[in-house]
């Protein structure tokens, strides 16, 4: 046993607090050894222990009839979509990594979130990512942004997985501390999947593949779980190095090895390395490791045990072989040109045992340093914030309405605005093509993608709007939920299966805790009502640098479900003449609207109402008339109001639209710009009009006949009388984050 033992001190340097120091030797039944406070401080920080999230994560919705895998049981989520297949997705976050090297951390996040997809015996078929930054008109904060999303294309690019939508927010929230969410949806086949397990069989072999270790990603899952300062901000040893090359080979070894029937289990080694994937599999097992560290293949010398146990090199996983066919792994790993090698056994006492030198550097039973076993589970304390007092309030009287001169600037300088402007420039480094999987591609409300070899369809959409949350934190949640259904319900998938990301401050403060805990609230009512499960996902505390936290931001990733994507509804109708009808409930407020900020410098205000009863009618109309063919287009309401979806549907659809009515509306600027729930512009033939109208009335739902498209490019309003040269406003649209990306 290595004998260099620590103190207190050596325990707080660690992110450990002294109950817990104290706790670990009650553990142990002695002092730790420095290794093993390494491997405690590491999975038992938040960003592996989830410690004071769980509690609240458990009170979420994780039933469901198609689910595979529920949270927290498996790398990620896994769905049945029927005919023996499984939908298999996760979000997961890599926002301190960014802020520190923004290259590396996005790609890293890339790639981890990939490896949790195909350690289940998934390939991956999609990805999406939810990006926050600070105002890009910063140097800064333009530096992070484009090489942030260089790393995530170059990544996934060369690994070939098709990017099928994903947001990017801006505020002066985010100037210090990025957010970057990345999302990985993939295919499995029912009963060729795997688990993250020993199986509990004495004995079996445990074999390290892949990539070599070093010493990047040593404390990353420690540096995850603490404020952003100027220290921190330099700790590039800290952030992993990424090659997606030896990932793609490791990708196509692990999922041929899954499908080969040679293995128990398979972890990736992410977050705390090796530390965490003998922990976690051995307690999943109900069994322990001895680990010889001295057989794992190093690429820099005289590492320690505390290294080789922290690191976070990328690449790399831990794989149990079903005995007796350890030639079989072997071969198909080398058949890839990949390392593996024994580095120790299955055992039966649940002890984690660590050797090197020949020599005992750690013993720990397994179970204590994992979720739901040993790791610290904690509530801490709310207080609920003074400022939501004082942002509640929006006097309307003393914001001067637009006048009907004032339209065309007003909703051309929305347009170039980085929050509602093309996201052509970002989403054209990511390779949209690859693996034919596109349906509707990124840069409309909701992705989807065909399932190879079949004709089914997955929707796909990362939602959450942070000023809602900021403004109020539960029915913000709720938003963010909904926004996301329907953005995957007009593509005419319907919601299937929720994954979330969940962005916040730093939990010890209690204002902080409160917004955290009021979200999770909002997520799970809502979730619970639509019935959605929820999968799996992340939580990343600690989002704030000495100015403060960042808009609470989670970030909800939500799949749907196509039988046929023939049956595919875009955002556009592509027939002139085609009727636009507003429907739903639209409510327009200009509390916490892209407006208000651009045009008044504000975040206040209430929020836009929304009724949960009313947003299910509503999907679940929309997604019954386009089973039915009775529907053209469908484009959710979202940034920017109705005068910016309008101008959309003309920009996809390269057609005009002549508007005969617009909604009443005590004030123009509202009317227009202002945000609202529960509102969809469709697309119809003018033959279903009456029909469409009758069974939105018997739904309580709204019908407003908008106008219809025409085949001159622009967009005639009769009142107010005025005509949007769409060419014009469309150069504004294209032209907002292209300085950004140059």
């Amino acid at each position: 046993m290595e004998k260099q033992t620590v103190n207190v001190q050596d325990a707080k340097e660690h992110g450990l607090t002294e109950d817990e120091f104290n706790d670990i030797q009650k553990i142990l039944g002695r002092l730790p050894n420095s290794t093993e406070l390494g491997i405690f401080s590491a999975m038992w920080s938040e960003h592996c222990s989830y410690k004071n999230s769980i509690l609240k994560l458990k009170t979420l919705p994780t039933q469901s009839d198609k689910l595979i895998a529920k949270a927290g049981e498996e790398n990620a989520g896994a769905m049945d979509i029927g005919d023996g297949l499984a939908v298999v997705f996760k979000i997961e976050s890599h926002n301190h990594p960014t802020a520190v090297e923004p290259y590396q951390g996005a790609a890293t996040g890339v790639g981890g979130i990939m490896r949790d997809i195909f350690t289940m015996g998934a390939r991956p078929i999609v990805s999406l990512n939810s990006l926050r930054f600070g105002n890009p008109d910063e140097n800064r904060n333009k530096y992070l942004l484009s090489r942030a999303v260089k790393g995530i294309g170059d990544y996934g690019n060369s690994l070939g997985i098709a990017v099928g939508g994903g947001e990017l927010f801006i505020d002066p929230s985010f100037n210090k501390n990025p957010l970057v969410n990345a999302m990985t949806v993939g295919i499995a086949n029912i009963g060729k999947t795997a688990s993250a397990t020993t199986g509990g069989i004495k004995g079996a072999n445990v074999f390290i593949v892949g990539a070599t270790t070093g010493r990047d990603g040593i404390h990353g899952a420690s540096f995850a779980s603490q404020d952003l300062t100027k220290e921190t901000e330099s700790k590039r040893s800290a952030v992993q190095v990424g090659d997606p090359f030896m990932e793609k080979l490791l990708m196509e070894a692990s999922l041929e090895a899954i499908n080969a029937n040679v293995l128990i289990g398979i972890q990736d080694m992410g977050a705390a390395g090796i530390s965490c994937a003998t922990s976690e599999m051995s307690a999943k097992g109900e069994s322990g490791m001895d680990i010889d560290l001295d057989l794992v293949p190093f690429r820099e010398t005289d590492m320690n045990a505390y290294e080789a146990m922290l690191s976070e090199s990328q690449e790399r996983m831990l794989i149990v072989a079903i005995p007796g066919k350890e030639k079989e792994l072997i071969s198909i790993f080398e058949k890839w040109e990949l390392h593996i090698v024994q580095i120790g056994k299955v055992t039966d006492d649940k002890m984690l045992r660590i050797r090197k030198g020949g020599e005992l550097k750690a013993e720990i039973p397994a179970e204590s340093l994992v979720l739901g076993g040993g790791a610290p589970r904690y509530e801490r304390a709310v207080k609920r914030p003074k400022y939501l007092d004082d942002v509640k309030t929006l006097d309307l009287s003393k914001i001067k309405d637009i006048s009907n001169s004032e339209i065309i600037p007003s909703i051309s300088k929305l347009l170039k605005s980085w929050n509602i402007s093309s996201r052509l420039p970002l989403y054209q480094q990511y390779d949209q093509e690859v693996g034919l999987v596109k349906v509707i591609p990124p840069g409309q409300d909701g992705g989807l993608i065909r399932i190879p070899g079949t004709k089914k369809g997955l929707g796909v959409a990362t939602d959450c709007n942070s000023r809602y949350t900021y403004l109020d934190p539960y029915q913000g949640a709720i938003w963010a939920v909904c926004e996301s259904a329907r953005n995957v319900a007009v593509t005419g998938a319907s919601p299937y299966g929720v994954t979330n990301n969940l962005n916040f401050g730093n939990p010890y403060i209690p204002e902080n805790y409160y917004v955290f805990s009021e979200c999770v609230r909002g997520l799970g009512d809502a979730c619970r009502f639509l019935g959605l499960p929820v999968t799996g996902g992340n939580v990343s505390f600690y989002n704030e640098s000495p100015e403060g936290p960042v808009f609470p931001t989670p970030t909800i990733g939500m799949v749907g479900y196509l039988a046929n994507v023939e049956k595919a509804l875009h955002s556009a109708p592509k027939k002139v003449g085609t009727k636009l009808a507003l429907i739903g409930k639209f409510r327009p407020s200009l509390g916490g609207t892209e407006y208000l900020s651009l045009f008044h410098k504000m975040t206040k205000g209430s929020i836009p109402e929304i009724n949960l009863d009313e947003e299910k009618k509503l999907m679940d109309w929309v997604l019954k008339c386009n089973d039915e063919s009775i529907l053209e287009s469908a484009k959710d309401l979202s940034l920017g109001g109705l005068a910016i979806a309008l101008t959309k549907i003309a920009f996809q659809a390269k057609q005009g639209i002549r508007i005969n009515q617009l909604p009443q509306n005590e004030r123009l600027d509202q009317m227009l710009f202002g945000e609202t729930s529960c509102s969809i512009i469709i697309g119809y033939s003018e033959s279903n009009s009456s029909k469409i109208e009758k069974s939105l009335n018997e739904l309580g739902l709204d019908f407003i006949e908008l106008g219809e498209t025409i085949e001159d490019y622009t967009i005639e309003m009769k009142e107010p009388k005025l005509i949007i040269d769409l060419e014009n406003a469309e150069n504004n649209w294209q032209q907002g984050l292209v300085e950004v990306f140059n």
